[in-house]
């Protein structure tokens, strides 16, 4: 394939010759006034989500690409393998596409199915660790990400300890900033999970004008705040936000370019980040949102001429299954539990694929219903809608695996027992003791039925509140 790096040409004003020249010059936004209404003064957002790749971390990938080549790191068609929560990953996986250099990416499993999927989509080999092993460990996505670049002779970016990582905002995002504020900004906000973003901007910011202040942003459970305040190396938790946070100190990250660092627990940035799509239609990632919360902290305390600049890294897509999905966030109590001792089986539904087929209707179409769509059991009823039973599946695989016609066969003769049904307004034990003898249940609403599964329990009990009375 063409070296795009060597084929720059443009024939016309606005047409890009490759997708590495769609990265940066990203829009600055302003926030709404009245969003917070305790804010007098501006808060402007810089929206790194429309990057091609979908995050800030294009611009690293891009750059650290780049100077590997320049400096003989990476040959061409060289394989490229990182550590990566999921956004340099795509960032690394679109240049390593627009490149011509295989990659491999490893990412710990606490991440979205969305961002395993681009990065798949991407042309990605994905390596998938578990995200509960300390970083000493060998299992810890870093370690086995320089593993099997030493296998392979690959190149490891190195992103948490590799300098060009800052360089990219500094050489960037940072002169972006400052040429759309006009050189006017009181204060820059912004998480750090690498540090570069923060201490690049920060850097080129303070570098035009010593004043403006820069603070940072972590999860609780992350090491950086501690650090920052007490040069003290605390033992790293577990936190739900994506992109953010670390369990050691990265070389990337200067803590002195920070004037103050702030925390924002998991629940503040989602409900932030929920609120600012719902309400503006800005549709950004979680610590999209944990920015926000803290840049609107700093702007309360300030007066109505000032100007604070955050910065959206990510966009929302890649968190429609955990930050944008009302299931995920009762299940981990970012909305508000509901008492167990009054809890009912409706309080547990889920939001999930629903059907229901009639006796006349093809077995494909029912195969299709349970299999494709996941609606299991599904419930069989008449054309009044009473329930005559669900899908006899055991009968319906024989009759795939025969390789008979499912278009010809008819659901009235594969039918079987409805397990237990239960109304909303029942108990919540109600559930758990039926699943108890039953691999799952169905649950009877005014247009339907909902099928309910233990999987589904296990989820759903995370909402329950056993203090409340």
């Amino acid at each position: 394939m063409p070296d795009v790096e060597t084929d720059l040409r443009q024939d016309e004003a606005g047409i890009r010759a490759s997708i590495l020249d769609a990265v940066g010059n990203t829009p600055l936004l302003r926030l709404p006034r009245g969003f917070d209404p305790e804010v007098r003064c501006e808060v402007l957002l810089k929206l790194e989500y429309v990057e091609p790749g979908g995050s800030v971390k294009d611009r690293i990938a891009l750059h650290m690409v780049r100077e590997a080549r320049r400096k003989g790191l990476l040959a061409p068609g060289g394989r490229i393998v990182e550590c990566s929560s999921g956004n340099t990953g795509a960032g690394l996986a679109l240049v390593a596409a627009a490149l011509g250099h295989p990659i491999t990416v490893v990412i710990p499993d606490k991440m979205s199915t969305e961002k395993i999927a681009t990065l798949e989509a991407l042309g990605a080999e994905v390596v998938v660790t578990p995200a509960n092993v300390p970083i000493e460990d060998p299992r810890h996505y870093t370690k086995v990400a320089e593993r099997l670049a030493a296998e392979c002779g690959g190149w490891w970016p190195n992103q948490y300890h590799n300098p060009d990582n800052a360089e990219a905002h500094y050489l960037s995002t940072g002169p972006e900033i400052w040429e759309q504020c006009g050189g006017r900004l009181d204060v820059f906000v912004a998480g750090a999970g690498t540090g570069g973003t923060l201490t690049g901007i920060g850097r080129f910011l303070k570098e035009k004008d010593p004043s403006v202040q820069v603070v940072g942003v972590d999860p609780p459970g992350s090491v950086l705040h501690d650090w920052y305040h007490r040069r003290e190396l605390v033992e790293p938790h577990p936190y739900a936000v994506e992109g953010v946070g670390e369990e050691e100190i990265p070389a990337a990250w200067d803590p002195d370019v920070a004037d103050d660092y702030l925390q924002v627990p998991d629940g503040e940035s989602f409900r932030t980040a929920r609120r600012l799509a719902a309400e503006c239609g800005v549709f950004a990632g979680g610590s999209s949102g944990m920015n926000l919360a803290a840049a609107l902290r700093v702007a309360r305390g300030l007066p109505e001429d000032a100007r604070v600049v955050t910065l959206l890294p990510d966009s929302g897509r890649a968190y429609l299954s955990k930050v944008y999905s009302e299931d995920w966030m009762r299940d981990q109590g970012y909305l508000p539990r509901v008492s167990a001792a009054a809890a009912t089986v409706g309080d547990l539904l889920r939001r999930r694929e629903r059907a229901q087929v009639q006796p006349d209707e093809t077995l494909a179409w029912a195969v299709r219903q349970a299999g494709e769509r996941g609606v299991r059991p599904l419930p069989v009823v008449d054309t009044a809608g009473a329930l005559l039973g669900v899908l006899d599946e055991a009968a319906a695989l024989d009759a795939l695996a025969d390789g008979r016609d499912l278009e010809a066969l008819r659901v009235a003769d594969f039918v079987a027992p409805a397990p237990p049904v239960l109304e909303p307004s029942r108990p919540w034990l109600r559930l758990r003791e039926a699943l108890a003898e039953h691999p799952a249940v169905l649950v009877a609403l005014d247009d339907g039925y909902v099928p309910f599964d233990r999987r589904d329990l296990l989820r759903s009990l995370g909402r329950l509140d056993h203090q409340a009375r």
